[in-house]
Parts: structure tokens; C-alpha cells; sequence
């Protein structure tokens, strides 16, 4: 593939606007192609909600954006790209044609992916010019934020596909066998028939039933999935316990999951006109917002556990961590990042709390350039904070790019003080200060004790370089 990567969106719609997203907000050139007149309206305004949610994921500054275009042709699109994704309506015929197109521009080697929920790739490949170039990469809404991707095609494609994914942050699962609906939608469709019939039989509303999801077994599968969580609840003697307690219950007469029900015009009304009351007060882009907001909250929560989706975003965060900075002669960038949503408060700006953990992170990169890493942690020397006098200059608000400029004032014996400015990046507004004092200590009795090893070598050396310099202009205010 070229050096600068490039992805092609076949389809501009909610899917395809979504994969325009992750693309681009990982660096990607992305070209879309759509016939819509007002494909590039709504590929904007699926990006602005990404810009705003995406890299409040991470807490290390995020690739550069790449570089957005619309096509007027499948031709066009489709030229140079080195990843081209169908995301057109369900229909098989439509999807054989533009294929058909797509294979008849493109190179050769390109990845092709099709964001089918239902049709197996032997399906899709049918007449095509090559068929093992075409795959099913069947993403979840939102694409940018929800990291799992069901692949399902030939061997050598899919592992190729996968580097991709792995690349842009994404969960890629390759699927052993293609099936209908390959493995998520069928759960889904099992779900959402039950769900059809509890509320034609007047058992559950829509809300009640939505309920039942996010405040019961939701949040358990949101980060332990199926089987784990039935494992737990087996109990000390695992899962064949659980199978053996209630195994049985399967050939009880619970379930309509092989039944489905008719969706005449009376429930279909029935399903608007609760779920208009359940929801209808908010606009679709209101709803997307509140969701892409619980679905960082919840990830970021995560993060700090290392499981499940948060252990992918610390995998890309630590792909995507910029290098140590070596120049030591001037003031340095210690920390680039975005303001994410669990950082506010009801002021609707940054809590104070916050600024701490940010002049905290950014002295954490001062000790890992001295040497004071995990494994000099691991030997039983560290650094302990002892005071942090912060100055709250500006208000700091969800979405802001920020960057911590750092200035070494002592970094001698026990001592390590530095002061830190916190900017927002877009208009170099200084937002806040942090003045901060570090002793080093010994982690088996917990007292100040000298630097050994490298580490000494390293701090005395950063302290009288930096030791030359002119005090930071905003101490001098």
C-alpha cells in the first residue's frame, strides 16, 4: 500500500458516514461516493458529532486528520484507494452493481469491504471480476465509537483487513464460518422479536423494555459479554453449574424466538407512538449526542479497569503515545489531549479535579524521562507529589485540545519542582498553571531518599540544563 493510507466510502448514510469518521480521525485520507445531494450535509454532521466524542477516548494526543473529499464518480473514489467500503442499501442486485464498479476502478490489491448486516460473502462475490478481493465488514452503529467489526471472506483478505482495523482502533472478529446475519444480528433479531411480541401481547412498553437492558443485563454484557457473565453466575463450580441449574428451562415454553410475530399497521403504531413518548422530545442528532456520551463515559470507565473495550482503547492510546521529549534545553511539551465529557461538571466547564490529574500526567512524563519508569518503580524507588499550587486562569471546555508546556525549576537531590502551563491548543490561550513539587522517596519505608543510578544522572543533568533557563513569563506576572 502507499504511504499515505486511503480510504474510499462507497455510500454516505449513517454507516458509511460513521466509517468516513473513523477513518479520517485516525489519519486517513478519506473520499466519499454518494449520490445524494445532501450526502455531504450529513457526512458532516455525523463527523461533528465524532470530532466532538472520538478522541475524548483517548489520553494521549490523536493523529492529525486526514483529508476530506467527495467524488462525483465510483470511479473517481475509488482510483487509489487502499481500503474501499460498500456501505449501500440491503439489496443484493444494488450491491452486485456497484462492485461491479468498484472492481472495474480500483487497484488490485485494494480491500474491499461490505457493511452488509445479513448477505455471507460468497453472496457478494458472485460475478465478480475477483472475488476473493470482496469481504464482509460489518460494523455497529456509531462506527467511530463502537470498536467491534465481524469479518467474513477468504483467509489471506481478512488478515490483511484486520491489520487495517487494528490500526484505526477497532475490534476486528473473523468470523470461521459465513452464515446469514453472520453472529451479532443474529442475537439481535433474537432479542427484537421477543421484544415485538412483548409489546403486541401488552406485556411491556417500549421504554419498560429498554429499561429492563440499561439498568439490568446491559451493563453486565457491556463489559463481560454472555458466556462470562454466566459463568458468575454459576457460582463457585463455574459454568457447568450454571448449565446443569438452568439448562433445563430451554425446553419450557418461555419463548416466541421461532414465531414471529405480524407487523400489521396496528402494532407498528402501537411501537411508533411509545417509543415517540419515550424519546420523541429529543431530535435524532440530540439522541446521538446523549449516546456517544454514555458510550465514552462508559469505555472511559473502563479504561481504568483494562477490560474489555477498555483495554483496546489503552492498547491504541499506548500506539498512538507520542515519544519522550529529548530536547532539554527549553521549555517542553509534556501532554497533548482532548477534554473529554466525564471531566465536566455543572458548570458545563472542566472541574477543578481535573486540572490536577492533567499537571499529574504531565509530571508523570518528566519521570519517565529521567528513568523513573515502572520498573525503577518495580525496585522500590519512586516520586511522591508534595504540593501542586494550580492558578485557574481560563474556563476549559468538553472538546478542547489542550497541551501542558513544562519548565524544570529544581531537579536536584530529593527535589524534582517544575511548573506547568496548561494551553488550549487552537488559540494558544493560557487556561491554567501548576507549580509542582516532587521528592523522591523509598517505597519499603516511605521516606525521602536520594536518586540512584541513571535516574540521578539523568535528573541532575535535566535540572542544570534547564536551570539556564529565564523564569516562565506568566510566573513573572
Amino acid at each position: 500500500m502507499s504511504e499515505i493510507k486511503k480510504a474510499a466510502i462507497i455510500g454516505g448514510g449513517v454507516i458509511g458516514g460513521g466509517w468516513a469518521a473513523r477513518f479520517l480521525l485516525n489519519g486517513w485520507d478519506v473520499i466519499i461516493s454518494d449520490p445524494d445531494p445532501e450526502a455531504e450535509r450529513k457526512v458532516g454532521e455525523v463527523l461533528a458529532n465524532a470530532r466532538r466524542s472520538l478522541p475524548a477516548l483517548s489520553d494521549v494526543s490523536v493523529p492529525k486528520e486526514g483529508r476530506l473529499s467527495f467524488a462525483s464518480s465510483i470511479a473517481e473514489a475509488v482510483s487509489d484507494a487502499d481500503w474501499i467500503q460498500e456501505s449501500v442499501p440491503e439489496r443484493l442486485d444494488i450491491k452486485h452493481t456497484i462492485l461491479a464498479e468498484i472492481q472495474k476502478h480500483c487497484p488490485a490489491d485494494a480491500l474491499i469491504g461490505s457493511s452488509t448486516s445479513g448477505f455471507k460473502p460468497s453472496e457478494l462475490q458472485q460475478g465478480a471480476a475477483r472475488p476473493e478481493q470482496i469481504f464482509v465488514a460489518h460494523p455497529f452503529n456509531p462506527v467511530y465509537l463502537l470498536p467491534v467489526i465481524e469479518l467474513v471472506g477468504v483467509q489471506a483478505t481478512l488478515e490483511r483487513a484486520r491489520d487495517v482495523l487494528d490500526g484505526i482502533g477497532m475490534k476486528p472478529l473473523i468470523v470461521r464460518k459465513e452464515i446469514d446475519a453472520h453472529i451479532a444480528d443474529r442475537f439481535l433479531e433474537a432479542v427484537w422479536r421477543e421484544a415485538l411480541w412483548l409489546v403486541k401481547d401488552g406485556i411491556a412498553t417500549t421504554q419498560e423494555i429498554d429499561d429492563v437492558i440499561r439498568f439490568g443485563f446491559g451493563m453486565r454484557w457491556a463489559q463481560m459479554g454472555l458466556f462470562e457473565t454466566y459463568r458468575i453466575a454459576g457460582g463457585e463450580a463455574g459454568m457447568r453449574h450454571f448449565i446443569a441449574q438452568f439448562g433445563p428451562c430451554l425446553s419450557w415454553p418461555w419463548t416466541k424466538l421461532m414465531d414471529v410475530p405480524e407487523l400489521t399497521d396496528e402494532l407498528t403504531d402501537m411501537i411508533a407512538d411509545q417509543s415517540d413518548a419515550q424519546s420523541g422530545m429529543h431530535s435524532i442528532r440530540e439522541l446521538e449526542r446523549i449516546r456517544d456520551d454514555n458510550l465514552v463515559a462508559i469505555m472511559r470507565a473502563l479504561k481504568g479497569r483494562n477490560w474489555g473495550s477498555g483495554e483496546l482503547l489503552n492498547t491504541h492510546d499506548a500506539r498512538n503515545k507520542p515519544a519522550l521529549p529529548t530536547a532539554i534545553d527549553a521549555p517542553f511539551t509534556t501532554l497533548e489531549r482532548v477534554i473529554p465529557v466525564d471531566w465536566m461538571d455543572y458548570n458545563g466547564h472542566m472541574n477543578e479535579s481535573r486540572y490536577g490529574q492533567v499537571f499529574s500526567d504531565a509530571g508523570d512524563v518528566v519521570m519517565q524521562m529521567v528513568g523513573a519508569d515502572q520498573d525503577y518503580i518495580a525496585s522500590g524507588l519512586s516520586y511522591f507529589t508534595v504540593s501542586n499550587e494550580i492558578g485557574y486562569l481560563n474556563e476549559t471546555h468538553l472538546g478542547d485540545a489542550i497541551h501542558v508546556r513544562t519548565q524544570v525549576l529544581e531537579a536536584r537531590g530529593k527535589k524534582l519542582r517544575m511548573y506547568h502551563e496548561m494551553i488550549r491548543t487552537a488559540d494558544g490561550e493560557l487556561l491554567s498553571t501548576c507549580n509542582q513539587l516532587l521528592i523522591h522517596v523509598s517505597l519499603e519505608t516511605r521516606r525521602a531518599c536520594e536518586p540512584e543510578g541513571e535516574v540521578l544522572a539523568k535528573i541532575t543533568a535535566l535540572g542544570e540544563a534547564q536551570s539556564k533557563l529565564p523564569k516562565p513569563a506568566s510566573m513573572r506576572d
